[in-house]
């Protein structure tokens, strides 16, 4: 394995069962996520793509096969201990934001810091959640609640609160699929951005505008990899080197 190997699939497998049928979301899954990769899955509707995201985000558990994030082995861990190894290294990001309207931008942030174990520090949680915001040039929305900005806005926030832990990857679920072409493409920017400072991200889209974007493509069909290719990003470089106050703004 890979010293900068982050998470390492072999031979994965998840299998429904009802009556006398089985369905395969996945099979034969080989995969290796490494520090600073950017990957996009993609692939046609019922190709396994959030099957294979919730088994990477420890929300789902393999029916086969062994799945290891940073060299533990997640098989051996219970319920509990897997969802520490989930707070601790794993930053999610919705299609639909999920920020709790009734709570304050910085309070949704702040959220997940919470339940770390060992617990972190108020003081400690404050520093994170203000460098996140900072990070997503939303600082200055921290005590807005959610309902009043932007869904662009709002997408921020979740990435905020993905950041916030300082996770070891970001997995990434259709992050424009409720935004309009201008808000989508400044969150790509975004994206981009963090990727370039380091970030390690798996996203799943159906746009093949954004696809395009991450430097590994990966397609699955019928539950299998059927091509895992590197690619450039030569035509957006230029973009992703900071993303500008002004588009903040419009975001």
């Amino acid at each position: 394995m890979n010293t900068n190997t982050l998470i390492s699939l072999k031979n994965i497998a998840k299998v429904y069962r009802s009556q006398n049928v089985e369905t395969y979301a996945l099979k034969n899954i080989d995969l290796e996520i490494n520090q600073g990769d950017y990957i996009c899955i993609s692939g046609p509707s019922g190709c396994g793509k959030s099957t294979l995201l919730s088994l990477l985000g420890l929300l789902d558990s393999p029916t086969e096969g062994q799945y290891f994030i940073k060299n533990v082995d997640t098989n051996t861990l219970d319920m509990d201990q897997q969802a520490e190894l989930r707070n601790l290294h794993i930053g999610f990001i919705f299609q639909s934001f999920n920020l709790i309207d009734e709570l304050s931008v910085f309070d949704n942030v702040a959220l997940p810091l919470t339940y770390r174990e060992p617990a972190m520090s108020q003081a400690d949680i404050q520093s994170a959640v203000k460098h996140a915001l900072d990070e997503v040039e939303m600082g200055h929305r921290a005590q807005h609640k959610p309902n009043q900005l932007s869904g662009g806005q709002q997408q921020r926030i979740a990435i905020a609160r993905a950041l916030a832990g300082k996770p070891s990857i970001l997995l990434v679920d259709e992050p424009t699929g409720n935004l309009d072409s201008k808000n989508g493409d400044a969150v790509m920017d975004l994206l981009d951005a963090l990727n370039q400072k380091g970030t390690t991200i798996c996203m799943v889209t159906h746009d093949l505008r954004y696809a395009g974007r991450a430097t590994t493509q990966l397609k699955l069909l019928d539950g299998e990899i059927i091509s895992y290719s590197q690619a450039r990003q030569d035509t957006h470089t230029e973009n992703t080197s900071a993303v500008s106050a002004d588009t903040a703004e419009v975001i």
